[in-house]
């Protein structure tokens, strides 16, 4: 998990001499292979190495849906159970799968993300807001390559997420918020923000919205506007769900 600390950190240098080592023992330690293919496989995600995190994905995700397995590592905290690890894999495939333009097949799997989350969690669970996001950052990159609008659909998705993940009020800049979980409230809001600033009539309140967004967002590995810009495969966001992060 250091390797993931790393990643969070934005220090890919320190992050790849570690995953350099767990792709050795990936087939050795079996029983911690959805740990280690899930992590390496959003190292490779960030790195723009599209094809290696694609099928580490599909592989944490076969192994993660064999009946009965549970391994050691599962036990030590509770974003790391079976379903959690599932569910970061399949967001995590679909955002991909976004990333390269195959939004069919992304819609197809974050939906399934969203089912399970809120059959898993509840309906209203932050998590839910957290795929929700994804989902609206996948219908931007869709309108953005076929030329095409999706407003309403983004400015409905981004209001549902950030209601979901309990957003501070635009004024309240120094709210209690999770770290990590404000970073993906700022993504929402950026987003959202985005949808409003190309509507004249509502473009104030987009600018006030995304001055929140810029002012709350740490990220290290990239810059809001980067994150939301979606044009760089180094510079693509990734959502973790199990740890409410950016990476």
């Amino acid at each position: 998990m250091k390797g993931l600390s790393h990643l969070i950190l934005g220090e890919l240098k320190s992050a790849e001499e570690l995953f350099g080592d767990l792709k050795e023992e990936l087939e050795d330690r079996e029983g911690q292979t959805r740990n280690f293919c899930l992590c390496h496989a959003e190292f490779s995600h960030a790195t723009g190495k599209l094809s290696v995190a694609k099928d580490l994905y599909g592989k944490v995700m076969l192994v993660s849906k064999k009946e009965g397995f549970l391994d050691d590592s599962c036990l030590a905290s509770s974003n790391m159970i079976s379903e959690e690890v599932l569910l970061a894999a399949t967001c995590a495939l679909g955002q991909l799968l976004s990333h390269s333009g195959m939004f069919v097949e992304a819609e197809e799997l974050l939906t399934m993300a969203l089912t399970n989350a809120e059959s898993h969690f509840g309906p209203t669970h932050p998590k839910v807001g957290i795929i929700l996001t994804c989902i609206a950052m996948m219908y931007k990159q869709k309108a953005k390559a076929e030329g095409s609008s999706a407003i309403l659909v983004q400015e409905g998705l981004y209001r549902r997420a950030i209601d979901m993940l309990k957003a501070p009020a635009l004024d309240d800049q120094d709210a209690s918020c999770e770290l990590g979980k404000k970073d993906v409230i700022a993504l929402a809001r950026g987003g959202y923000a985005d949808v409003l600033c190309i509507q004249q009539n509502r473009k104030t309140e987009g600018e006030r919205m995304k001055k929140w967004a810029e002012a709350a967002w740490r990220n290290r590995r990239m810059s809001l506007a980067e994150a939301l810009e979606l044009s760089q495969p180094s510079r693509y966001p990734i959502v973790d769900t199990r740890i409410c992060r950016v990476l």
